[in-house]
């Protein structure tokens, strides 16, 4: 017998510390009105380094109020799933800091380094185990600390204006009911376009102490461990990935696109989720949009967005939702939910 997989619980976790357009164009040649032309964001939130948090401490946070909201003891949980890009090490993962911070007596915990897919991807991870009745209760967390690692010049602005820090965390149960829940997830990638959104190292083929030497003769003015990005190719494919796998998502469960009650797709620039709703014909209170307070938050912005929604009351029982996201990879998916 498969299970059924339901989301349980939702929480979600931001900095207090609010960096807007106008703060950014005292560190760059930018302005207000040229990122939210360009991106749709007003402002976002950065990690002080002072005020405590981390990648793995922030996905703590939203996994407190998931587990209070889900009425899901920590020890109840069977397996942690981490999804980041922005790990507060390289290694090891966040997950067993969660596991740590949790109190967890012990419990296999996994990350998953599918940047701007990675929740979807950490979603149909914790599905199969579910359905399968191999764990009963999962705990989802998508989280980052993007301020960290950011080119904060004139320089860099094409990918820093874009970026904030951020958690949201889901418990998934085993639920008996057919057709409550998850219906279905699905997943794809496109490795030949990879370097086109990319942080290229520091990495075992091009290691720190190479970088240290290059920069120390002056041979080359290349960056390699801040994040490039080509913004014009990535929109382009994004927009047609979107519409894909939302497509596929609904014809494998018989659906169409009247039947979609609620769509959050991945906070990456207000332009691309524009273009999917007019092309799906979409209502605003069909799509759910929260970018221009929090900027992208990759693997943290669907279940950020996903808590909101919720909270706000505008996904109620018996909804059709759909979550769909495209990054770095490339790669992309979606997750039909009967809410």
């Amino acid at each position: 017998m498969l299970y059924q997989t339901k989301i349980a619980g939702l929480g979600k976790y931001v900095p207090e510390n609010i960096v807007t357009n106008d703060d950014l164009s005292k560190l760059m040649d930018t302005n207000d009105a040229w990122i939210q032309e360009r991106t749709g964001i007003k402002e976002r939130r950065h990690i002080k380094k002072d005020d405590g948090n981390s990648t793995a401490i922030m996905g703590v946070k939203a996994a407190k109020i998931a587990l209070e909201r889900a009425n899901v003891s920590k020890d109840d949980i069977d397996l942690i799933v981490f999804a980041t890009l922005s790990p507060d090490y390289y290694f090891p993962g966040c997950g067993v800091q969660v596991q740590e911070l949790l109190d967890i007596h012990t419990c296999p915990a996994l990350d998953v380094r599918n940047q701007c897919s990675g929740f979807i991807y950490g979603l149909s991870v914790a599905d199969q185990f579910i359905k399968t009745g191999m764990y009963k209760n999962v705990l989802l967390i998508g989280s980052e600390n993007h301020s960290g690692g950011l080119d904060m010049s004139t320089r860099g602005r094409g990918v820093s204006v874009i970026f904030g820090d951020g958690a949201g965390a889901a418990v998934l149960t085993r639920s008996n009911h057919i057709g409550e829940g998850i219906l279905s997830t699905h997943l794809h990638s496109q490795g030949k376009h990879a370097l086109e959104l990319a942080l290229k190292g520091p990495s075992t083929m091009h290691w720190v102490p190479e970088i240290i030497e290059e920069q120390k003769s002056g041979k080359t003015e290349d960056i390699p461990y801040y994040p490039y990005m080509n913004g014009q190719f990535v929109f382009k494919n994004a927009v047609q990935r979107f519409s894909e796998v939302i497509n596929e998502g609904l014809q494998h469960n018989g659906l169409e696109i009247s039947d979609i009650d609620m769509l959050i797709p991945h906070q990456a620039n207000l332009r691309i989720s524009q273009f999917i709703q007019k092309k799906f014909k979409l209502s605003d209170d069909q799509v759910y949009n929260n970018i221009e307070r929090y900027g992208n938050t990759t693997a943290a912005s669907i279940p950020i967005a996903l808590t909101e929604a919720w909270e706000e009351g505008k996904i109620k029982s018996g909804d059709k939702v759909v979550l769909a996201a495209f990054g770095s990879g490339f790669t992309w998916g979606s997750a039909i939910i009967n809410w």
